[in-house]
């Protein structure tokens, strides 16, 4: 059984999904960056997400989104969902598309943690050694002069999404916003500090190519890929799936966000065997989703405003 995780609204994610075997379904191709761009414009407005950054590669797809209302499982399921039904009919692909591992959902709780965070997501190619710097990308992302600022565009795809259908537009906008932590007087210290990082993130990419003797396969190159080819590089096993990210040098924040997860956990596991022993008065503790979503049951914050 997999650990309880709250969903507080208000709160800042690093998300994460993997292609299934780690193929090249999310080539960096005119098709899917619309697609991509297109199904998160529509899911961030429909669920009031706000997005920060992101970057899709071949193999997977992170996000930086603040999770204005409580409602992130609802946003992640449907934006999934028509990502990955576009993809079929794009790739003419049989089976999932999206690896069987849940989505990681990492809770940023620092100003270090953010601009780590984000400048890891731009980063990610360069140090996936496909480009030498992450501006270079061909598909969808966000350039660090963007954040908070830039607006993404895209036209309805012509695959698998109703143009009858008035939950589609023809066209769409995805405005980028800053994190909520981050007001707009300082959104400029904010970029030259996720900028800085991110320089620092590609040269320890660049070091470690010389390194091993390797060269950057370039954009032309990285957007020709088979879709249907798997990934060669290593990988480790994703046997830890973490809950939130404070940054480096951050340990007493990381002592704080620990002792609040064991509690939450803690406070959860006890309501949870009271509802199950016929207790449908217990009052579960702030953040919990699921059982208040599909059944009913009451959460701390509702007793606190009732």
């Amino acid at each position: 059984m997999s650990q309880p995780r709250a969903i507080i609204p208000g709160a800042t994610y690093l998300i994460t999904r993997r292609i299934l075997r780690r193929h090249h379904l999310l080539r960096p191709d005119a098709a899917i960056t619309q697609l991509l761009v297109y199904a998160l414009a529509v899911s961030s407005r429909r669920y009031g997400i706000e997005v920060h950054a992101l970057c899709a590669m071949s193999t997977h797809l992170h996000l930086i989104v603040t999770d204005v209302n409580g409602v992130l499982p609802r946003f992640l399921q449907f934006f999934h969902r028509i990502a990955a039904l576009g993809t079929k009919v794009i790739r003419a692909w049989e089976g999932p598309v999206w690896d069987h591992e849940p989505t990681s959902a990492v809770r940023l709780l620092t100003h270090a943690a953010l601009v780590e965070k984000i400048a890891y997501v731009l980063a990610n190619p360069v140090a996936a050694g496909l480009v030498r710097h992450a501006h270079e990308w061909p598909g969808a992302k966000v350039d660090v002069r963007e954040l908070g600022r830039g607006v993404l565009h895209a036209v309805r795809p012509s695959v698998y999404l109703d143009p009858e259908n008035p939950q589609w537009p023809e066209e769409t906008t995805l405005p980028l916003a800053l994190p909520p932590t981050i007001e707009q007087d300082s959104a400029e210290g904010f970029r030259r500090d996720v900028a800085a990082e991110l320089e620092r993130q590609e040269a320890q990419a660049h070091a470690k190519a010389q390194q091993q003797g390797l060269h950057a396969l370039g954009a032309e190159r990285a957007s020709k890929v088979s879709p249907y080819e798997r990934a060669t590089s290593t990988e480790a096993l994703r046997e830890r799936n973490p809950t939130f990210a404070v940054g480096r040098n951050q340990g007493d924040a990381w002592r704080s966000a620990s002792d609040a997860v064991r509690a939450f956990r803690a406070s959860y596991r006890a309501a949870l065997e009271r509802w199950r022993a016929g207790i449908r008065s217990v009052v579960f503790p702030l953040g919990t989703w699921w059982m208040r979503t599909f059944h009913g049951a009451s959460v701390a914050a509702d007793a606190l405003s009732a």
